[in-house]
């Protein structure tokens, strides 16, 4: 497997801190994201590679284990168990070196031992991770705003999963053993699954904020009053300022989209006020817009 600076696919050096990771992941994966760029195989392949990058620079134990193993962070527990073997018996035992046909053994399993081995741990041979399989999941805006559980159906199999609340559009998250299955005794793989979210709501979504617009009557707005907000958790009613103007933004705190992976933590929903002309008048009507051109406002 060909190795990927996931430090390099997110434009950073490994001095950046959570907060560049989480601006440059949003960043590229908003740019190559699959509904931005239909039939590319190019930003499909660098959309995967920033998730990936990601789902690994996001997580500290797995950063840890990734500036340490690079490429082969995900057997860095092995590693270390082969260390602490070898630690105790002074090597690795008697083996019999060999890098002749019908030996395959991967880079890191390699950089352990040197090659293949044979002879008297032949008949105790390591077993290797399964395969990492990847799957996508569409999901509505409405959906993960709620931490909940589905069912999955995977190669003939159900598998229950938990969605937590907060999630982002084209972000990924793996499912433990659900991957391809162990050669010889080995664990299976994992199963990273990359969510789509359509926006089926009539909220703009930023993270955890959320942005809506709200027309309002151009005689409650001059004269002020009250008008209903609807949430997601509700509906609201917010008390209007007398001669509130075009454009005028409301923050609700609390009112926005949960932040991931924090329990009870929401962002804030920001409503924008828009005034709303009347399209016709009647003859009264007309008069008192009339009488009021002729005051000094």
């Amino acid at each position: 497997m060909d190795f990927i600076d996931y430090y390099k696919v997110l434009g950073l050096d490994k001095k950046a801190g959570a907060k560049d990771i989480k601006t440059a992941y949003r960043k590229l994966a908003r740019k190559y994201h699959p509904d931005l760029n239909p039939d590319d195989a190019e930003a499909e392949r660098k959309f995967k590679q920033v998730n990936e990058a990601h789902e690994v620079l996001s997580d500290p134990e797995k950063r840890k284990k990734y500036d340490q193993y690079g490429k082969d962070w995900q057997h860095a527990e092995e590693f270390e168990k082969a260390r602490q073997t070898r630690g105790k018996s002074g090597g690795y035992g008697e083996y019999t070196y060999s890098t002749g046909p019908g030996h395959e053994f991967s880079d890191f399993f390699e950089s352990m031992f040197g090659g293949g081995f044979s002879g008297r741990s032949a008949g105790r041979s390591r077993g290797f991770r399964g395969q990492d399989l990847n799957a996508t999941l569409e999901i509505g805006l409405k959906e993960v705003y709620r931490t909940h559980k589905r069912t999955l159906a995977l190669d003939g199999k159900n598998i229950r999963i938990t969605i937590p609340a907060g999630i982002e559009d084209g972000q990924t998250i793996r499912i433990k053993g659900y991957g391809g299955p162990g050669v010889n005794g080995g664990p299976k793989g994992d199963l990273y699954i990359t969510f789509r979210i359509h926006n089926d709501t009539e909220f703009r979504r930023e993270g955890a904020q959320l942005y809506k617009t709200v027309e309002l009557p151009l005689t409650r707005a001059v004269l002020g009053g009250e008008v209903e907000v609807a949430t997601l958790d509700g509906k609201v009613r917010l008390t209007v300022k007398p001669l509130t103007q075009n454009n005028t933004k409301v923050r609700l705190k609390g009112k926005g989209f949960p932040v991931y992976k924090q329990e009870g933590s929401f962002g804030d929903l920001v409503v924008t006020y828009q005034v709303r002309l009347p399209e016709k008048l009647t003859d009264q009507q007309r008069k008192l817009f009339e009488q009021l051109s002729e005051t000094k406002l």
